[in-house]
């Protein structure tokens, strides 16, 4: 980690895809002049697991994972963040420690907001209160769903739909078709929450039936309709 140059918030794009998009520019102020920013190189901590919260995180630029260590120190890969999205509100919110880490998977940079001005802003402006709320609500019903399809659809459904989900989170490259993020393929099946076996012969096997195309650790997805068939969810 190290501190880097701190970008104003008010000319942040990325704040604009946040839950600070509406905040005034009184409070917007506020935050900016209270806020640390730093960079992470790929495979950096940002926070850690069982960690105590003292701010919230909030990704200016770059692309993070959560994830959960499972029995004997496996990663689960909970969910991804891109640029605007907050990171350890909730544990911020309810006091208790982290229960995931927030893991830099390129060079990233981080904008930090002390606990004391966020919960102030909070507290004064009910409209971001009702935002953390639906966010809250959002991430609750993400994990019912993820919930359901590791209790009951095929690795080959779960790892279709995760494709779809890096596609939907991060984009595509120029092309139009290359999914806009590098995971190794450990990480893929850390995110299915299968071996990395199993999850290198289902590429393999999604290749073949000419759905995508790989490009080093690159995915290209060459038929995005056989793609939503195979995940067996509805476009």
């Amino acid at each position: 980690m190290k501190r880097t140059q701190q970008p104003e918030c008010v000319t942040c794009s990325a704040r604009l895809e946040s839950v600070f998009a509406h905040l005034s520019p009184a409070e917007i102020e506020e935050i900016n002049s209270a806020k640390n920013c730093s960079s992470y190189k790929k495979g950096q901590a940002i926070f850690s697991e069982g960690g105590n919260p003292h701010g919230l995180y909030c990704v200016n630029h770059g692309k993070v994972k959560i994830s959960k260590s499972g029995e004997e120190g496996r990663e689960q890969i909970v969910r991804f963040a891109k640029d605007g999205d907050i990171m350890g509100y909730r544990a911020l919110l309810t006091g208790d420690k982290y229960s995931c880490s927030g893991i830099a998977i390129e060079e990233t940079q981080v904008c930090f907001i002390a606990k004391e001005i966020f919960l102030q802003v909070v507290q004064r402006d009910s409209s971001l209160a009702l935002e953390l709320l639906k966010l809250l609500g959002d991430d609750l019903r993400k994990a019912e769903h993820r919930i359901t399809d590791l209790a009951q659809k095929p690795v080959r459904e779960r790892l279709a739909e995760a494709l779809i989900y890096l596609k939907e989170t991060y984009g595509v490259e120029e092309d139009g078709s290359t999914i806009n993020v590098i995971l190794s393929r450990e990480e893929l099946a850390n995110i299915v929450g299968t071996a990395t076996e199993t999850a290198i012969r289902l590429l393999s096997e999604f290749k073949s039936d000419k759905i995508i195309e790989l490009l080093g650790k690159k995915i290209r997805i060459v038929d995005g309709v056989k793609l939503v068939k195979t995940a067996n969810i509805s476009e």
